[in-house]
């Protein structure tokens, strides 16, 4: 058997840790299979360490791009592969065998208006569109991003096949208690303060946030700070322009992308971990904080309830005095925090990158055998 993967988004941020741990765990199930890793040119020593097994494809052409249209088939013929896995919607048509596909969500879709014009709401529609009428299997990360396929694309419900996500073994082990001291040092952290991690467009909501932990703030709890990670603030105004209209220049901070090891530390230190997007196909950030033992307040909408289960405060992301109840409840509780510290830990064991990839696996094997879809 040989199968071939597209893991150009080896290092982004959510597909990226998608794609390492599907190689990650092939690599430990699965010795016989011939994969072939369509990467970028510099990742391919590294990728070729996975075993004798993986043999890496370089591919320079960029996700998204015309030349990949081409570029990639051209790479897959001499190769005689029997199955491409596409981890993104993007299935270009002169593929010579048959394919899967990932479909994480449908944001493209569902906010259009965070599309740069109109070419690329298209681009994107028409990708999707095409991809998941090709593709022989679709896989997605939840049973909300599930019925957002349905409704998009006109295809067969047995053909989509759910398969969470799980963390990174990163957040399951502890830091060491050095690591956890540097961060708490570096950052200043000497009360209580609420974590927000991931992109800051604007489905993520982080306005509405900023809104609703002023109110917080102003309910008496001076002392909370909130500290937002992951893009700089820079790239979106519309938040500069909300801590300012609160006045919390000294109580808000936006740190950018951390490494991982002081991230796993911030999230343990976090009194709370907030997260109210208005759109998720999965959300891998509250479950990586509830496996960090931290309480979580987020979302009752899209899959956030499916992933989180009983173990998160839920509020309605569109409601700052909703979300500023939900974070309320969380600080003025010790036991409340406990037993969502509790339940955050139990719920996470439950997600599993060696079993979801297992069942990736399995889909491989039965579309490369040409068997179909279970009923």
């Amino acid at each position: 058997m040989r199968i071939a993967i597209d893991v150009r988004k080896l290092h982004d941020f959510g597909i990226g840790t998608y794609v390492r741990n599907l190689l990650k765990y092939l690599a430990l199930l699965d010795q016989d299979t011939e994969y072939f890793p369509l990467c970028r040119p510099q990742d391919a020593e590294a990728i070729a360490t996975l075993g004798p097994n993986f043999k890496p494809v370089p591919v320079a052409s960029k996700p998204y791009s015309v030349s990949e249209q081409i570029v990639l088939p051209a790479r897959l013929v001499p190769r005689r592969v029997d199955l491409l896995h596409e981890p993104h919607y993007v299935l270009p048509p002169l593929v010579p065998c048959r394919a899967v596909v990932t479909v994480h969500d449908c944001i493209h879709l569902m906010f259009p208006q965070y599309l740069p014009n109109r070419m690329a709401y298209a681009y994107a529609r028409g990708s999707l569109w095409a991809a998941t009428r090709r593709a022989e299997r679709i896989f997605t990360v939840s049973e909300t991003s599930k019925a957002d396929i349905l409704r998009y694309c006109d295809v067969p419900a047995d053909r989509i096949v759910v398969v969470y996500n799980a963390i990174d073994d990163r957040f399951s082990v502890a830091p060491s208690d050095e690591a956890i001291r540097r961060a708490r040092e570096r950052y200043q952290l000497d009360g209580p303060f609420a974590l927000y991690v991931g992109n800051i467009k604007p489905h993520k909501n982080i306005e509405r946030l900023i809104d609703a932990f002023a109110l917080v703030r102003r309910d008496g709890f001076e002392r909370i700070e909130l500290l937002i990670i992951g893009d700089r603030i820079s790239k979106f105004p519309r938040l500069r322009r909300a801590v300012d209209r609160h006045k919390l220049h000294k109580h808000v901070r936006f740190l950018g992308f951390v490494p991982d090891d002081t991230l796993a530390a911030l999230y343990r230190l976090a009194t709370l971990f907030v997260f109210p997007s208005l759109y998720e196909g999965f959300g891998l950030p509250p479950l990586e904080a509830m496996a960090s033992g931290t309480p979580v307040v987020t979302s009752n909408r899209s899959s956030l309830p499916e992933v989180v289960g009983d173990a998160a405060v839920l509020v309605d992301p569109y409601s700052a005095p909703s979300i500023a109840e939900g974070i309320r409840r969380v600080l003025a509780d010790a036991s409340l925090r406990r037993a969502l510290s509790e339940r955050g830990l139990a719920r996470a064991r439950q997600f599993s990158w060696e079993a979801s990839v297992r069942r990736v696996h399995d889909v491989y094997m039965d579309v490369a055998s040409g068997r179909p879809p279970a009923s």
